[in-house]
C-alpha cells in the first residue's frame, strides 16, 4: 500500500479518529495515557500534507502529518465528533463522564463542559441532518440529547441494561439515531419519544460497534466481541442481511463508506483494519496491518476517495490510501 503517513501520539493511546467535515486536510484523535485506565487524556487536531502522503512509501513515513492544535484533559478521551454547524468546533466524550466543546481557534479550555454522565462516556455523535445537536452514549447505561448552546441535556433515555459503547445518527433523519450496547443489542430509537423504536439481538457478545448506511436509510452495521460484522436492515430486526468474518479478536469500530452503499471498514483488537464490500461474494477486500496494538479508531475522508486514517494503542495515527476504497461507486 503506498501513500502511508504516520504520526506519533507520544504518551497517549488512541481511541477514536475523526475527519473535519469542513476541512479536506484536518482530522483529530481523542485518546487517553496508560491506555485509559487510569491518567490523562489529549485531543489531537492534526494537519494532513496530501503531497507527503503521495510520496510515503508502503511502510509509512513522518512529517506529513502535523499537530496543529493539542488539548488536554484530566482524564482519558474515548471520543470525539466535530461539529456540523461550526467549521472549528469539536466535542469529546471522556472517562470521568464528561462532554467538553472546543474551539480550535482558542487554546487551553474547553468553551463548554458538561458533568451529568456518572460513568465513562465511550460515545459522541454529532446529527448530520438538523446539525445542531449531538448524542452521547455512556456506561451509565443512558443516552442524552445535548445542543451546544443549551447548559443540560435535552433528553436521557435508559433502556439498555449494559454499558452503550456507540450511538449513531441516521444520515436520513434528524430525529433518529441508534445504539449499541453490552447488552448484545441495537436499539434504534425517536427523539420524540420516551421508549425506544425497536430492538435488534444483534449479536451472542457485546455489540461494541455501529454504524449507519450513508445510502440506505435502512440498513446499520455493527460489531462485536465475537469477531463478527452483521449488516441489518432495520424494518426486519429478526434476522442480519449478511455476516462479515475474519476478524480474529473483538471489532471496536466500523464505519460505513460516504462514497458507496456498499463498503464498510472495521477497526479490531487484532490490531487491523478491514476493508469489506458487503456486496460481493468475498467480502473482505483488504487488510491495513500497520498497527502493533489494538486498533479502536477508524474513519474514511468525504473528500479523497480511498483515504482513511486510523488509530490504535500503540500511539499511531495512520493516513493512507487503500485502493479497495475506491474500487466501486454508489
Amino acid at each position: 500500500m503506498a501513500g502511508v503517513l504516520r504520526f506519533h501520539t507520544a504518551g497517549y493511546n488512541g481511541y477514536a479518529i475523526e475527519y473535519s467535515p469542513f476541512f479536506e486536510n484536518r482530522i483529530a484523535c481523542a485518546s487517553a495515557a496508560n491506555f485509559g485506565i487510569v491518567g490523562n487524556g489529549r485531543l489531537w487536531c492534526l494537519g494532513i500534507n496530501t503531497a507527503a502522503a503521495a510520496a510515503a512509501g508502503p511502510a509509512g513515513g513522518g512529517g506529513g502529518i502535523t499537530a496543529d492544535r493539542v488539548y488536554d484533559t484530566q482524564d482519558g478521551l474515548y471520543d470525539c465528533a466535530w461539529s456540523e454547524e461550526h467549521e472549528n468546533q469539536i466535542v469529546t466524550s471522556s472517562g470521568d463522564g464528561s462532554i467538553k466543546l472546543w474551539d480550535v481557534t482558542l487554546s487551553d479550555f474547553p468553551i463548554r463542559n458538561w458533568s451529568e454522565h456518572t460513568r465513562e462516556v465511550f460515545s459522541v455523535n454529532w446529527n448530520l441532518v438538523n446539525k445542531d445537536a449531538f448524542i452521547t452514549g455512556s456506561w451509565d447505561q443512558t443516552i442524552k440529547l445535548w445542543k451546544p448552546e443549551a447548559p443540560q441535556s435535552l433528553m436521557t433515555w435508559q433502556e439498555h441494561t449494559h454499558c452503550i459503547y456507540q450511538t449513531v445518527w441516521s444520515p436520513a433523519s434528524g430525529e433518529t439515531f441508534a445504539s449499541a450496547s453490552g447488552d448484545q443489542t441495537a436499539k434504534i430509537w425517536d427523539v420524540r419519544q420516551r421508549a425506544s423504536a425497536s430492538t435488534i439481538h444483534a449479536h451472542n457478545a457485546e455489540v461494541l460497534a455501529l454504524d449507519w448506511n450513508k445510502y440506505n436509510p435502512n440498513v446499520i452495521v455493527t460489531g462485536s466481541v465475537d469477531h463478527s460484522i452483521k449488516t441489518w436492515d432495520v424494518r426486519f430486526p429478526s434476522r442480519e442481511t449478511r455476516v462479515l468474518l475474519g476478524h480474529e479478536y473483538a471489532v471496536r469500530r466500523v464505519k460505513c463508506s460516504p462514497h458507496s452503499g456498499d463498503v464498510v471498514v472495521s477497526a479490531s483488537y487484532d490490531m487491523t483494519m478491514r476493508v469489506w464490500d458487503t456486496a460481493a461474494a468475498s467480502p473482505m477486500v483488504h487488510v491495513h496491518d500497520l498497527h502493533s496494538e489494538f486498533v479502536l479508531g477508524v474513519d474514511m475522508s468525504m473528500f479523497f476517495e480511498g483515504q482513511v486514517a486510523t488509530c490504535a494503542w500503540d500511539e499511531q495515527v495512520t493516513v493512507s490510501h487503500v485502493p479497495a476504497l475506491g474500487h466501486k461507486k454508489r
